[in-house]
């Protein structure tokens, strides 16, 4: 109890010091002692609780027990063992253990563990994975191959099979340029695209090592390929064995996609069968734009004329072609042309229209009855009669200005070629009774069963046959009988 004086000068009782209200700072030292004495007392009682524990440590793996053991170090050690084994085998890449492990300690006054019986099980269940690329090819993983790297090499592998380096360097080149494509230039192709048909990616994700590949096997993998079903056109020559041969297919595998048919069964050109082929997992389609100057071809325009016999014709405008500057897209998948388009044509030079006259004149198979001189001028160097003791049915004519031998009127030809004594000669029937013979020519221009006018160009004077030198021997038939050919040339 404290005592002091007011200002009367009386005695009055106080309250004890600790009794009387605190200040803030007061009371925060008071409660900062509290909790440090608290904290004492605690970490002393855990030491003496914590005397005699052991930590152990319990392995699960997915959820399930695996068994405890007394080191958590033994375990890193197995990994790490694990790992180094591995990356003997497969170098250059990053390796982890894929098994999913999970440690729990726990305290206890006694360990019961057999480090050694879950370690060797703990063995035999790790696996180690290699942290790789997987190629994806339309939502489907098909493989993994080491790294990005390698990835894009083998992406550039499948280009190259289907276009040169230099074309693949300059495309690259021009791709990443931020400056403007240059114009092509005339006689210039470039590739303006390359696309890969099916949609190809990579995907980073774990993996057995065993099943990382290279990019030599990756590029073989693409190639081959799964088998599909396809239609085949039977060809001249085929039979059922063949065509499993050709496609690599055993009898029974042809025949259960074709059930209609049987071992023994015929097949015939142009049937279809299903057959099974190859086909690779990814196609690199290439579009190359080509610029190039080409021919327009001129159009020949016919024109009829009724004064010219059929057969005839005469060109009366002589045509030219023109010329065009044309760019072209062309597009090859897997080195196979498969389209073309012009995206751009200017024409530099218009072509010329040629024209031509064709005759509609019939020409007449029926003789005038006129008879006009068989040769270009000539005399007769031997009449119709006897001469050396035979008949000479005929006359003879020789030395003519040209030796074109001409159809006295008009007919059909009966007969052309060799004769033993005629040598080369033309027999011309004028279907009114009249036959003319034309004998011993160099060369016969007109063939059998056609229909010539009188004047028409029949063939060559010559010597053929049983002849004494270069001369016409021109003979007339009335009704099947010789007459003498004076008696009617005019």
């Amino acid at each position: 109890m404290l005592f002091k004086r007011n200002k009367q000068g009386e005695t009055e009782r106080g309250l004890p010091y600790f009794s009387r209200p605190f200040n803030k700072a007061q009371k925060l030292i008071i409660l900062t002692m509290m909790l440090v004495g608290l904290g004492i007392n605690t970490a002393f009682a855990n030491e003496e609780e914590n005397k005699g524990l052991l930590t152990i440590f319990h392995i699960y793996s997915k959820g399930e027990y695996v068994g405890v053991i007394s080191d958590q170090e033994k375990l890193e050690e197995l990994k790490e063992e694990e790992l180094q084994k591995a990356a003997s085998e497969f170098e250059n890449l990053p390796l982890t253990i894929g098994t999913e492990l999970s440690v729990i300690p726990e305290r206890v006054f006694t360990a019961e563990t057999d480090d050694k019986i879950v370690l060797e099980k703990l063995h035999g269940m790790l696996s180690v994975e290699a942290e790789a690329i997987g190629v994806s090819i339309d939502g489907e993983l098909e493989f993994f191959v080491n790294d990005m790297e390698t990835y894009n090499e083998v992406i550039r592998k499948m280009k190259l099979q289907f276009i040169t380096e230099k074309e693949l360097t300059k495309f690259e080149a021009r791709t990443a340029s931020i400056e403007p494509i240059p114009p092509l230039k005339e006689g210039e192709t470039r590739i303006e695209n390359i696309l890969i048909s099916d949609e190809i990616l990579a995907v980073p994700g774990k993996t057995s090592p065993e099943k990382v590949r290279n990019a030599e096997d990756a590029l073989v993998f693409l190639n081959k390929g799964n088998l599909e079903e396809k239609r085949y056109v039977v060809s001249s020559g085929d039979d059922l064995g063949s065509i499993a041969t050709a496609y690599n297919m055993t009898m029974a595998n042809l025949l259960e996609l074709n059930p209609t048919l049987t071992a023994d069964t015929v097949i015939n050109t142009g049937e279809e069968l299903t057959v099974t082929a190859m086909k690779p997992y990814v196609e690199v389609e290439v579009h190359y734009e080509a610029k190039k100057k080409k021919k327009i071809k001129y159009t020949t325009i016919t024109k009829k004329d009724s004064s010219l016999f059929k057969g005839e014709e005469n060109v009366m405008h002589q045509g030219s072609n023109g010329e065009k500057i044309v760019t072209e897209l062309i597009r090859e998948q897997n080195g196979q042309a498969i389209g073309k388009s012009v995206t751009e044509e200017k024409v530099i030079a218009e072509a010329v229209n040629e024209v031509t006259v064709v005759g509609t004149k019939v020409v007449p198979s029926r003789g005038s009855g006129t008879f006009m001189w068989p040769a270009s001028g000539g005399y007769v160097s031997s009449q119709m009669g006897t001469r050396w003791g035979r008949t000479h049915q005929g006359i003879d004519i020789a030395r003519p200005s040209s030796h074109d031998i001409l159809a006295a009127d008009n007919g059909v030809v009966t007969a052309t070629g060799w004769h033993s004594t005629y040598g080369n000669r033309v027999v011309i029937t004028h279907n009114n009774g009249y036959e003319t013979l034309y004998a011993h020519l160099s060369s016969i221009d007109i063939s059998m069963g056609q229909t010539v006018p009188q004047g028409t160009k029949i063939g060559v004077m010559g010597s053929t046959g049983r002849s004494t030198g270069v001369h016409l021997h021109f003979e007339v038939l009335k009704n099947g009988s010789n007459i003498n050919p004076m008696s009617v040339l005019k």
